[in-house]
């Protein structure tokens, strides 16, 4: 909702009066954006187990009892503590910016164009599952730096060019894990990797002279599904929950695959 406020607020702010007059938008630009990003807030993100490493998960971690290990649940966010009733933080949102070039066809009133860009947003997302031990297990992702292509078409209104753009984008996510469980041993795979996925929103170009000035939503959507966090005996008896299915330990990972952002930017670029 922030990222959409502030699109609707620079929409307004830059836009102005409108000529009848067309005006020449071909040719080739340089520039950038920045602004506010924040993850798409998904309620229904799990942590999924592979108890007995045969590489399906979906698995019930219990107890010598047979009772759920983790029937405390789950939340979106970071832990406060090692219970559901001590909360988790909201995902983190932050600064979204980058750099583009890129180039524009008219025909008529109907512009074409595309451009490459090369961006980072400051933006995670964060999971917990809460054991009956207690204690908690949070697997957080960060998108860090991207690099998309993207095509775009407008509609020129003189001097005003509202626009539609969409295309690839290929985004470096670092994960990482918490755990208040001492006991067991745990090791990562996959932190550092690349996701490939789509960016597409709308937006508007005022110009003044050789520069344009605009606002720009975008909707960004890569598949980030390759973090593991395997657990293994450590000092935890035999008869550890994550022990039960294989002696070897368990596996898991958040079960949302798609990371997912919301970013309002403002923009400005040269035009050649």
């Amino acid at each position: 909702m922030k990222a959409i406020t502030l699109a609707a607020a620079a929409t307004m702010f830059v836009a102005g009066p409108v000529s009848a007059q067309t005006s020449d938008w071909t040719g080739l630009y340089a520039g950038g954006r920045v602004g506010y990003a924040a993850t798409s807030l998904n309620s229904k993100a799990r942590v999924l187990f592979d108890r007995n490493l045969d590489g399906s998960f979906g698995d019930t971690i219990t107890t010598a009892t047979g009772a759920n290990a983790f029937s405390p649940g789950f939340c979106n966010g970071v832990a406060n503590g090692v219970r559901p009733g001590d909360n988790c933080n909201t995902d983190t949102d932050g600064l979204d910016y980058a750099v583009h070039a890129g180039g524009d066809v008219q025909f008529g009133r109907l512009v074409v164009g595309g451009l490459i860009e090369y961006g980072r947003s400051d933006v995670a997302s964060s999971v917990t599952a809460f054991s009956t031990t207690p204690a908690s297990y949070t697997l957080t992702r960060e998108m860090r730096g991207t690099l998309g292509a993207r095509a775009r078409l407008g509609y020129d209104l003189g001097g005003v060019l509202p626009y539609v753009t969409a295309g690839v984008v290929r985004a470096r996510v670092r994960s990482s894990f918490a755990t208040s469980n001492t006991a067991n041993a745990f090791a990562t795979q996959n932190e550092r990797g690349k996701a490939n996925g789509y960016r597409a929103g709308a937006g508007f170009e005022k110009r003044f002279g050789p520069l344009s000035i605009g606002a720009l939503y975008l909707f960004t959507n890569v598949r980030d599904d390759d973090f593991r966090v395997d657990v293994s005996r450590g000092t935890a008896p035999l008869t550890n929950p994550f022990l039960l299915g294989n002696a070897a330990g368990t596996q898991f990972r958040r079960s949302d695959t798609r990371f997912k952002t919301h970013a309002a930017n403002l923009t400005a670029s040269f035009r050649f």
